[in-house]
């Protein structure tokens, strides 16, 4: 009856869960056949898959620990169960069993549930559970446990008080055992019984059952005719109960993966006037544990690996976890022109996220980009907000974090040394040296690569046999002749390092002569960090990696990294920079810190891998704040057009950020720069500029309304603006079309300063959406270039130079024609001057050069003198 209900509860569960396959581990450290044979049997008869782990006998506590503990981590295991010599069942053996695998029961954590009387949170143990089977009415009676020590002792005397019998335990040894015995109604054997203690000692007509471990007969082990008590053993019975309780833990596994309610608890803030700088504020603020806040948002145990006390990283596995759970609404902040001193985006998104969680009960994620070492440690500083409304702790985030951006200028690196070391490789040697190099013989064989049997199917070469290859297939094979002249894969630096901008590399005379020019990018310019923030897998990635090309052959046709056959070496480099970093606001809040493009030369927006496990964590009632670099018309832009394609996405709304200081400098004030005290104009009341810059405002609804998603606007109020130059900035921007218009003052008084906001996005959210992208994905690309220079820009047309031409005529021919187009161009004008403020019109947009990010995925034409 125990293995029909198992059999049938698990039946159901695999119904509903087709995927699932319950697995037992069982660690075995004696040689007793039986008891091995009772599992598999009973196991087998449920429907589980039980693997046995045969330790030696003689294997000490410390070894079946550590098999324990290798167990524990074992995500394809669900239950573990322990069958030892009895000397071994201490509690440092019992206790490294994880609570939520304890199929026996018997760690501390479920004993003491047991006693505490929450059966439905803890499993009986199997031994008990078949003790209280084979029992009826106990109520009342005598119980005399024998020899039942330790854990297995506590079970059982806890399960029959709770079942009204008077119980009493007693060693083997103990001299009032005779006794004790002639007054029992029931006698529970915990081990086995000494030969020196005669069953004559027991009361007739009780009833006795052995638990010892040795026993899976289930006849009388004593054979005596006139045995004054009906004797049973728990034998099989306890492997049945043992199944029972593997089937109870495997629906509480599968409940423990659903998703689950947020219990997070915010920190407290209590800000101080004047507002303190931005370091000292982070310093303030005790963060939680990161495993603590995991737990709080619902993430499990083995979904995080922990990075110090305040980051960890989320794994990938949790989407497949989450895959039917509803997304939450997904919102975007963006921003007007900014003046060199930037706005306040980041420090939006954290306000709005604050306000949503810690003030309106919302749960909320916020999705940052990983900030770079160059404008942190240039004139801007770090990217983790500010004021009462930043992720903490501040330098954790602004320095190294998890060393993504290491890992990505590793990757870039690596494959620019391949492509000088191949183009080397191939100018001083022999097809034959190159084949030999290439496809070594080894132990007396060659053998081709995965990567070389793909790339030799995609040069029509269909063998498998590398002594089959004509000479003519080998040259193919062996020669990738890339023309130095079109390199277009530059080695790149996470440092403003202006001296690199234009090198020499090949100068030492190992390198015979060859000699070219090359430069350093910026790290976060790097396809990889494109790549990194745009793709949705590790597979994906892997595929996208393959598919960047670097140059073009002598004949024209493009080189990819996967011809040059470094595409493992990059997917093992990124493999942990592809998980999200988990971190907190300032008021206890979660963020995931993730990618970090630049949306002047890059598509500016954190990964897409970041906003879809938030989407899934925050629940179909919460809210995912996530922000696009620079002004609406480069970051959003990208965001929509790029981004939202490679996601499949669609946002909620957009929080359009804005400032009195930037609309004044647009409404024809003096110059900001960075680093500089501010003039009068910006410190003082002054409507008229106010009202002229707020044409820079209304062009940036216009172009969120493009995209038919609802725009709400946040003025971030400094402490020099005027009530009468916020209320005209409101005003102004509702009669623009802003869904909404609100004064945010986060910055020093956090997420309650962004209350209004938070009530304005969350209305905003439950309108209608008409999201559509700007344009079609197979227009030509210099049309689809036009769309954006005069729809976003308000450019009158565009003008591509030859260079720019011929590299869109190239692309085209190669079948990259039909990928969004992710335009580098300055971020301080609508135009590509970066001079030009407020809304420029009548300008020609000249195009100098176009290049493709075809691993991430799209064409990018330079602007102008972008750099």
């Amino acid at each position: 009856r125990v293995t029909e209900n198992a059999k049938n509860s698990l039946a159901s569960l695999k119904r509903e869960n087709p995927r699932l396959e319950p697995t037992l581990a069982i660690i075995q450290a004696h040689n007793d056949h039986l008891i091995q044979e009772a599992n598999k049997n009973f196991a087998k008869e449920v429907g589980l898959r039980v693997i046995h782990i045969c330790l030696p006998e003689g294997s000490t506590k410390d070894e079946i620990v550590s098999e324990i503990l290798r167990l524990n981590e074992d995500p394809n295991v669900q239950g573990l169960a322990l069958d030892l010599p009895e000397s071994l069942y201490s509690s440092k053996v019992l206790n490294a069993v994880k609570p939520e695998k304890d199929v026996d029961g018997l760690s501390d954590v479920n004993l003491g549930r047991l006693v505490h009387g929450d059966v439905d949170e803890c499993l009986v143990p199997p031994t008990a559970c078949a003790v209280m089977e084979l029992l009826e009415d106990i109520g009342g009676k005598k119980v005399l446990l024998v020899g039942a020590r330790g854990a297995q002792g506590a079970a059982l005397q806890s399960v029959l008080q709770r079942e009204g019998a008077a119980v009493l335990s007693c060693p083997w040894r103990a001299p009032q055992l005779q006794s004790e015995l002639q007054h029992a109604d029931l006698v529970v054997f915990g081990s086995t019984k000494p030969d020196d203690v005669p069953v004559s000692w027991i009361k007739p007509g009780a009833t006795i059952i052995s638990c010892a471990r040795d026993l899976l007969s289930e006849k009388s082990s004593y054979g005596q005719q006139n045995t004054p008590a009906a004797e049973k053993t728990v034998g099989s019975l306890a492997v049945a109960m043992r199944m029972q309780n593997m089937v109870k833990n495997m629906e509480r596994w599968i409940q423990s993966q659903q998703y689950r309610k947020w219990d997070l608890h915010c920190l407290k803030l209590q800000p101080l006037s004047p507002v303190p700088s931005d370091i000292e504020i982070s310093r303030a603020q005790s963060p939680k544990a990161v495993d603590v806040l995991a737990k709080e948002i619902g993430l499990l145990t083995d979904e995080i690996e922990i990075y110090g006390q305040t980051k960890a990283k989320v794994r990938l596995s949790l989407l497949e976890r989450l895959k039917d759970q509803p997304d939450g609404k997904y919102v975007l902040v963006a921003g007007i022109t900014p003046t060199p001193l930037g706005e306040g985006k980041s420090t939006v998104t954290v306000g709005l996220v604050q306000a949503l969680t810690a003030h309106l009960n919302i749960n909320s994620f916020a999705c940052l980009r990983q900030p770079s070492q160059g404008p942190t440690f240039g004139v801007k500083g770090g990217a983790a907000g500010g004021g009462y409304a930043q992720v903490i702790p501040m330098e954790e985030f602004n320095l190294h974090l998890t060393g993504d951006i290491h890992a990505i200028t590793a990757a870039n690196n690596l494959l620019a040394a391949a492509i000088d070391a191949r183009i080397l490789h191939e100018n001083t040697q022999s097809d034959k040296s190159l084949y030999n190099r290439l496809v070594p013989v080894v132990n007396g064989v060659r053998g081709f690569s995965a990567i070389q049997l793909a790339r030799l199917r995609r040069l029509g070469i269909n063998k498998t046999d590398p002594e089959t290859l004509t000479e003519e297939e080998i040259s193919k094979f062996v020669r990738l002749d890339i023309d130095p002249s079109t390199i277009t894969w530059q080695r790149v630096v996470d440092t403003n390092d202006r001296f690199l901008r234009k090198i020499t590399v090949g100068q030492a005379n190992t390198e015979k002569g060859f000699v070219r020019q090359a430069q350093f990018d910026i790290a976060v310019a790097s396809e990889i960090m494109a790549i990194l923030a745009l793709t949705t897998s590790l597979q994906d990635m892997k595929e996208r990696l393959g598919k960047m090309v670097v140059a073009n052959d002598k004949k024209g046709e493009p080189v990819t990294a996967e011809d040059l056959g470094v595409t493992g070496a990059l997917a093992v480099l990124m493999k942990d920079a592809i998980k999200p970093t988990l971190m907190q606001t300032l008021e206890g809040t979660p963020v995931f810190v993730h990618a970090g493009p630049f949306a002047n030369i890059a598509h500016g927006n954190s990964s897409v891998l970041a906003d879809k496990i938030a989407l899934k964590l925050v629940g179909d009632k919460g809210f995912v704040v996530t922000e696009a670099g620079f002004g609406a018309d480069i970051g959003m832009e990208k965001f929509f057009n790029i981004k939202c394609r490679a996601s499949g996405l669609v946002p909620s709304v957009v929080v359009l950020v804005a400032t009195v200081r930037a609309l004044k400098m647009h409404g024809g004030g003096p110059n900001v720069t960075a680093g500089a005290p501010l003039k009068k104009e910006y410190t003082e009341e002054n409507l008229r500029l106010v009202a002229d810059g707020c044409c820079n405002l209304q062009k940036q609804i216009q172009i969120t309304q493009l995209f038919g998603v609802p725009v709400v606007v946040a003025l971030n109020v400094f402490k020099t603006d005027s009530p009468a130059e916020v209320d005209l900035v409101c005003k102004i921007a509702k009669e623009s079309g802003a869904f909404d218009a609100v004064p945010c003052n986060h910055w020093s008084a956090g997420g309650r300063g962004a209350v209004k906001l938070a009530q304005a996005v969350e209305k905003a959210a439950n309108q209608k959406n008409s999201f559509k992208y700007l344009y079609s994905l197979e227009l030509p690309i210099v049309e689809k270039i036009r769309i954006i220079a005069q729809k976003v820009y308000g450019a009158q047309d565009v003008e591509l130079s030859p260079t720019a031409q011929s590299q869109v005529d190239r692309y085209t021919r190669q079948g990259f024609g039909n990928l969004p187009i992710c335009m580098a161009k300055t971020h301080l004008s609508l135009s590509h001057q970066p001079e030009r403020k407020g809304v420029p019109t009548g300008f020609i947009l000249p195009i100098s050069d176009v290049r493709a990010s075809i691993g991430a995925g799209f064409i990018y034409p330079l602007v102008g003198m972008v750099s």
